[in-house]
């Protein structure tokens, strides 16, 4: 009996209409276009508008644009994972709430949290279940509305994120396409760097923190961008090392979108020239748990059967990794 990989068999998106441009934040923060695209290469961005929407508000959207463009029956769906760190909610799971309006009513759900990693981490998760043999059918989502959590007076942070949603569908797959091996890691030390200090178990909301703003993400950004740079590069090398790949026979790297240097600085050390390099920051900025199916939406057409894609990320906490894996259909 072949050995049962677990590969992406669809894809679906969701992105808000409202497009947030460099020259309109100009009129917010102290900072113009040109700073804010030679630093981090992002033109625009997306964000939610629509009232009393959330995460789910996406995240099902996304779902639904990949249930309908594949002619996929919900009910056939055994888990949905949401990757996310913009749950609607504490308590109440964002997933649980997204498989029940799609109609997944046979799935069971729960959410994922890794910061930037956790779409990432996802597909580990999604992939283990399908390689067990028991679920045939894993929907993950990335969604994230950053802008429910994002200060629009603090220039370091307001220039980078955007709102999003991305979906794709893991099956099992005997052909040996789907995902080859992955490198994950995470260190403790980035707590103090990338993060939001209110609204959990250690400072609950008050009118203390709500006045000194402490509900929005801080970030301390020299030294995000040195560990991102460095170990982004390092997993990605690693990962090829560990499978005899090299620059010729990778065909796609699929990064996560926090900013261009770093992007070019993961593809420069594994040698790879930029059109084999996924890249979508321009247009969306950093959507968190959305970059990684985001770009797979936007670059499906150009995939083909066989393609080996280098996926890799880093998010605060700090967490990061790369994956392995080989496209399973042609568009």
């Amino acid at each position: 009996m072949a050995k049962i990989t677990a590969a992406i068999t669809a894809v679906g998106k969701y992105l808000p209409e409202y497009i947030l441009t460099n020259k309109e934040l100009e009129t917010m923060v102290d900072t113009n276009d040109e700073w804010i695209t030679t630093r981090t290469g992002i033109k625009e961005r997306r964000i939610l508008k629509e009232e009393n929407a959330g995460t789910s508000f996406m995240a099902i959207r996304a779902a639904e644009d990949l249930i309908q463009k594949n002619n996929i029956d919900p009910k056939e769906i055994d888990l949905v994972i949401v990757a996310t760190a913009t749950p609607d909610m504490p308590v109440a799971s964002t997933a649980v709430y997204t498989a029940t309006e799609i109609g997944a009513v046979n799935a069971f759900a729960y959410d994922l949290q890794a910061a930037c990693s956790s779409f990432l981490y996802g597909m580990s998760t999604a992939s283990s279940y399908i390689e067990s043999g028991r679920y045939k059918k894993v929907l993950l989502i990335g969604s994230d509305k950053m802008s429910s959590i994002i200060d629009y007076t603090d220039r370091a942070t307001c220039i980078i994120f955007g709102d999003g949603a991305g979906a794709v569908l893991f099956e099992p797959n005997e052909e040996g396409y789907g995902l080859q091996d992955e490198l994950l890691r995470s260190d403790g030390i980035g707590r103090d760097f990338l993060k939001i200090e209110a609204g959990g178990s250690i400072l609950p909301a008050s009118e203390e923190t709500i006045s000194n703003r402490q509900h929005y993400v801080h970030q301390e950004g020299r030294t995000v961008f040195k560990f991102a740079v460095s170990n982004m590069a390092d997993v990605s090398e690693g990962i090829l090392n560990r499978n005899n790949l090299t620059k010729d026979t990778v065909n796609w790297l699929v990064p996560h979108q926090a900013n261009k240097r770093i992007i070019e600085a993961t593809a420069n050390r594994i040698g790879l020239d930029s059109d084999k390099v996924m890249m979508n920051i321009h247009k969306y900025g950093n959507t968190t748990s959305a970059t990684l199916p985001l770009l797979l939406n936007d670059y499906e057409k150009e995939l083909k059967k066989g393609d080996n894609l280098i996926f890799a990320a880093f998010g605060g906490g700090f967490t990061w990794g790369a994956i392995y894996l080989k496209w399973a259909y042609n568009k």
